[in-house]
């Protein structure tokens, strides 16, 4: 087979939850296991850190995959979903999986998939396995997928975890409460080993103390820690900047600082909150000897600022409040992946500074998403933490995702136009985006700013 007639392959025989959700879930490690134990168990052969959470999991994970990749290490990163290309889950040093390993792999399993019928997830978490083993990495970051117990993910035995933060999203997977779903993330703690919080919360603190002493893990909390404030460099709140000191939380008065103006090339405001626990994670790393290797990591404060300085370069992220167009070009446009009520807050907070800051008149949302999305608190938070408290114009632009689990633009817009957001329907993501465009060049006298987001899918179409 080519390498399309491969993935059409894959894409035919195999669920995969991102384009029909709940038919592609799996609710046990069997498929995982066998397949890995026909493979020889590749998922033992090398080091690893397990990155889960409900937002920043996967800017995590690529953050802490460039830090190790600029300390001169072969470092494996294993991601989901793919905005474009298939192979952007699986890299080595940034550089994507190859076309012909994918085909020569596919084509090994194919007696197994027909045994066993795993999802799409099982086959590529597989897939990343073998390869990493294949090229002796030093070490890898996985990504969990949904949720952390039953995560296609979590056969591996790292030398740390790391959780992001808790909020909801799959909740008909994995809880209605923010402790169902900690417990769920707190799946892939394993015995005696350190497992780090980016951000405590109050609702989950419980979970994630019960669930680590039961497992003899030391359980760090990262703003128990340590402690980010904005840097000198950042003057006058400039949002092209996104630097930070990094201090020790210390009896002594005197501030003693880990690591200063530590420059993030992912310009969220938002990754502040990914980037303590990337900090902790990486210092405690430090600390644990690899069985594999029979030493330990080791990495200067260069290397740290140089791999979040050029994480986006290095092992290629996109789709977090990501520009579409140059600097100098109008009108703004900038897209997220954030499809959640939590990851959607965060947004909105951006959004404001950026109006704000750069005195933009007018904002035009394109916006899309998929029919499991609970969208009611999505559209409260964009009606009373955003509309209402802007002086800018708000226009959206309706659209359906190109994936079978996108939700139709006129269903969309009705449930918006419940909660006063109005906009019109358009028959594609890049139709609403060129008459967004086309509306903005034609609003001579104005600055607009356009935002594209709702779901992953909807960025993937315009990157």
């Amino acid at each position: 087979m080519t390498y399309q007639q491969t993935l059409d392959y894959l894409f035919a025989q195999l669920p995969i939850f991102q384009r029909v959700g709940a038919a592609a879930y799996r609710n046990d490690l069997d498929n995982i296991q066998t397949l890995c134990k026909r493979l020889g168990n590749p998922e033992k052969k090398f080091d690893s850190v397990h990155v889960a959470g409900t937002n920043g999991k996967g800017s995590t994970s690529y953050m802490l995959a460039s830090v190790l990749q600029s300390a001169g290490y072969k470092v494996g990163l294993y991601t989901s979903p793919h905005l474009k290309n298939f192979t952007e889950r699986i890299k080595l040093n940034g550089q994507e999986i190859e076309q012909d390993f994918v085909i020569e792999f596919v084509k090994k399993i194919r007696t197994t998939i027909t045994d066993i019928s795993p999802s799409f997830f099982e086959v590529t978490v597989a897939m990343a396995f073998e390869y990493f083993a294949h090229k002796k990495i030093d070490i890898a970051i996985i990504e969990v997928g949904m949720g952390g117990r039953l995560d296609a993910t979590n056969v591996i035995s790292p030398l740390l975890s790391l959780i992001t933060n808790i909020g909801f999203d799959h909740q008909q997977f994995l809880g209605d409460s923010l402790s169902k779903i900690a417990t769920e993330k707190a799946g892939i703690i394993k015995p005696n080993t350190p497992i780090i919080i980016s951000q405590k919360q109050k609702e989950t603190t419980l979970v994630f103390e019960k669930i680590a002493q039961q497992n003899e893990a030391e359980l760090i909390f990262a703003t128990d820690n340590l402690e980010l404030n904005q840097s000198l460099s950042n003057c006058n709140n400039d949002l092209k900047k996104n630097n930070f000191d990094i201090t020790n939380h210390t009896k002594v008065k005197k501030t003693q600082y880990l690591y200063t103006d530590i420059e993030l090339d992912l310009k969220g405001v938002y990754q502040k909150h990914n980037l303590l626990g990337v900090i902790c994670a990486l210092e405690k790393l430090k600390t644990i000897k690899s069985d594999k290797k029979n030493n330990y990591f080791t990495f200067t404060e260069q290397n740290i600022k140089e791999g979040l300085k050029y994480a986006s370069q290095k092992v290629g992220l996109k789709g977090r409040w990501y520009r579409l167009n140059q600097e100098n070009e109008k009108p703004m446009i900038i897209c997220d992946i954030a499809h959640n009520e939590d990851g959607i807050n965060q947004i909105i907070s951006q959004l404001k500074t950026a109006l704000k800051k750069e005195n933009y008149t007018t904002l035009r949302v394109v916006f899309g998403a998929v029919n499991d999305k609970d969208l009611n608190n999505i559209f409260e938070l964009l009606k009373t933490q955003l509309q209402d408290k802007i002086n800018q114009k708000i226009t959206f632009y309706f659209c359906k995702p190109n994936v079978v689990r996108g939700l139709e633009a006129s269903i969309l817009k009705d449930k918006a136009k419940k909660f006063d957001l109005e906009g019109e329907v358009y028959e594609s993501v890049s139709k609403a985006l060129e008459i967004a465009k086309k509306d903005s060049y034609q609003n001579t006298n104005q600055k607009d700013f356009i935002y594209i987001g709702g779901s992953a899918f909807v960025v993937a179409e315009v990157i």
